[in-house]
């Protein structure tokens, strides 16, 4: 995504799902303003698609299950309501297969750029961490072998950084692990 740009009247949370559903191209949505969203260069892509295929896999009969980029976070917090297409996540407790959001993700996955990694690092993690139900914020980095998690804990949240490739990231929260050696596959 880009700078953000937003359209310069207010949009309710309704409205905007409603018009999500008929866009051809996907938007957040931050406190009543729209933002679009630009395409991934094709290491992005590779690396995220490598993330949602190592969760799909594990997660295979298992009560929590992935989404992939097209499923929305919708984050209501104290002041306003957001929704946010993160790269992929995991819930254990999904809403209705007909909503196009989740409101209980326990694991989320940002893949980092350039032009997203203000963002991913800053409001989005504020957002993400605000969440009840979130127990692990991981911030990929497409270029190099490099994870940092954001881990929920008796006390708040701790940063753990994961680098190289023989590393690999510990997910108790849905019961399985992220090796980087699988994330960065082809990329």
């Amino acid at each position: 995504m880009a700078a953000r740009t937003a359209a310069a009247s207010l949009v309710t949370p309704e409205d905007y799902l409603a018009g999500e559903v008929e866009s051809d191209v996907r938007h957040e949505y931050v406190g009543g303003a729209v933002y679009a969203m630009a395409g991934g260069r094709n290491q992005h892509n590779t690396v995220k698609g490598n993330v949602f295929s190592a969760f799909h896999s594990q997660l295979r009969g298992k009560p929590c299950r992935p989404f992939d980029s097209d499923t929305k976070v919708r984050l209501r917090l104290p002041d306003q309501t957001r929704f946010y297409y993160p790269d992929a996540q995991i819930t254990c407790h999904p809403n209705p297969p007909n909503d196009t959001f989740q409101d209980h993700p326990s694991v989320i996955v940002e893949v980092l750029s350039a032009s997203t990694r203000r963002i991913d690092e800053g409001e989005k993690r504020e957002g993400y961490l605000a969440l009840p139900s979130v127990e692990a914020y991981l911030l990929v980095e497409s270029e190099r072998a490099l994870v940092v998690c954001f881990r929920r804990g008796a006390s708040g949240f701790s940063r753990e950084v994961y680098e190289g490739r023989d590393a690999v990231v510990p997910l108790p929260e849905a019961g399985i692990t992220l090796a980087l050696r699988d994330v960065y596959e082809g990329a």
